[in-house]
């Protein structure tokens, strides 16, 4: 798989969308060329961790904090719900795969079109009152962090190790 370089830049709006796009590649990298079975695959008991997990869990943070943050409206969850918290990232099973990572895919670009709506990182999002900034910020350390768990889960399930 093709990796996206980490940014080279000053601009700040470059940099943060640089990173958002190093990361998400970084998460896609580590899924890539695994099979259903492997993508739910957990890490060690008694964690229900998988790299299909992480996907769907920063499928919400992208719906959350970028779509529904600049756009507004709905916040209904997609996977996580008041009988069922933990839905992104327990009981998951290998059918589930493929949609979900469709839905991660959509999220991502629907957030890339949220943000290429605004002028300015300071501008008020609607959705949740915080900056534009901030929101980047927020789901660019969401992948951060959860980009170390999926280098673990990678190297389980195939020996795959780097970034």
């Amino acid at each position: 798989m093709e990796r996206v370089p980490e940014p080279r830049t000053n601009n700040e709006r470059e940099l943060l969308l640089g990173w958002l796009a190093f990361h998400r590649n970084a998460l896609a990298a580590k899924c890539d060329g695994l099979s259903d079975e492997q993508l739910v695959a957990t890490s060690a008991e008694p964690s229900d961790l998988s790299l299909l997990g992480l996907v769907r869990h920063l499928t919400e943070m992208e719906y959350y904090y970028l779509v529904h943050a600049i756009a507004g409206g709905d916040t209904t969850p997609i996977y996580c719900t008041d009988d069922d918290e933990d839905g992104d990232i327990v009981g998951l099973t290998a059918d589930m795969a493929r949609t979900s990572m469709d839905r991660w895919h959509a999220e991502c670009r629907n957030a890339d079109v949220g943000l290429a709506a605004v002028d300015a990182l300071d501008a008020r999002a609607p959705g949740n009152g915080f900056s534009v900034r901030w929101n980047l910020v927020k789901i660019i350390q969401e992948y951060a962090r959860h980009n170390g768990h999926a280098d673990l889960l990678r190297e389980r399930i195939d020996g795959a190790t780097g970034e």
